[in-house]
Formats: structure tokens, C-alpha cells, sequence
């Protein structure tokens, strides 16, 4: 559950990069006007400061969070004291559990990509 919040706000902040990543699409057609309207300056509205560092870091949060709760949890199976109660993973278990540590992974380096690319090109800090 905590993996797909920490996703959900990486994902919302990914946004940026993705408008980005876009931005060269949108010149091989000819909407250049949009580009500099969405790419040049400071970032407003739901992209300006006072909501973007609070999801980031709540992204990331969660997201190391998530991959503490799976390393703990391996680590007390591992428990030598565990072994004879210890069953093994069903197929639903394993799957939950690849998908968390994938999540929490895809939302570090979308946290990763905003922190890059977002002082260059709205400019700020």
C-alpha cells in the first residue's frame, strides 16, 4: 500500500519531465509557441515550490520506507531462529512483494529525474 502512494507522487511530479521529454515531439510538429509557453520561466501552479518539494519528499519517503519494510522482512525470514516455522512464499506473495520493491525503485528515479531536470529548464533552484 505504501508503495503505491510513494509511486502515485512520483508520478505526479513527473509530470515535468514528461512535459519535457515531450517538448521535442511537439517541436517536430510545430507547437513551439506551447513549449515556450509550458518549458521557459518559473514553474506555476500546480508545479511552483510549495507543492513540488512536500511530494518529492514524500515520495521519496515513502519509497525508502517501502524498500526498509522488504529488507526487514527478508532479513527476519533469514533469521536463523525463524527456519522451522519459515513457509515458503506463495506466487501472490512473491508478486506483491516484486512489485513493491519495483515501485519504490521507479519512484526513487522519478524523484530522481524531477531534482535533475527541473532547475534546468524552469531556471529556478
Amino acid at each position: 500500500m505504501l508503495a503505491w502512494g510513494s509511486l502515485a507522487l512520483a508520478v505526479a511530479e513527473s509530470i515535468c519531465v514528461a512535459a519535457v521529454g515531450l517538448s521535442g515531439v511537439r517541436v517536430l510538429i510545430g507547437m513551439s509557441s506551447l513549449i515556450a509557453a509550458t518549458a521557459g520561466g518559473p514553474a506555476r501552479g500546480f508545479h511552483r515550490e510549495a507543492l513540488r518539494i512536500p511530494f518529492l519528499v514524500a515520495g521519496t519517503v515513502g519509497a525508502l520506507l517501502s524498500l526498509l519494510l522488504l529488507w526487514n522482512e527478508e532479513r527476519l525470514r533469514r533469521n536463523p531462529s525463524a527456519a522451522w516455522r519459515m513457509q515458503p512464499l506463495t506466487k501472490a506473495q512473491r508478486r506483491r512483494r516484486a512489485f513493491n520493491f519495483w515501485a519504490a525503485i521507479l519512484t526513487l528515479l522519478l524523484v530522481a529525474a524531477e531534482v535533475i531536470t527541473h532547475p534546468w529548464f524552469h531556471h529556478e533552484l
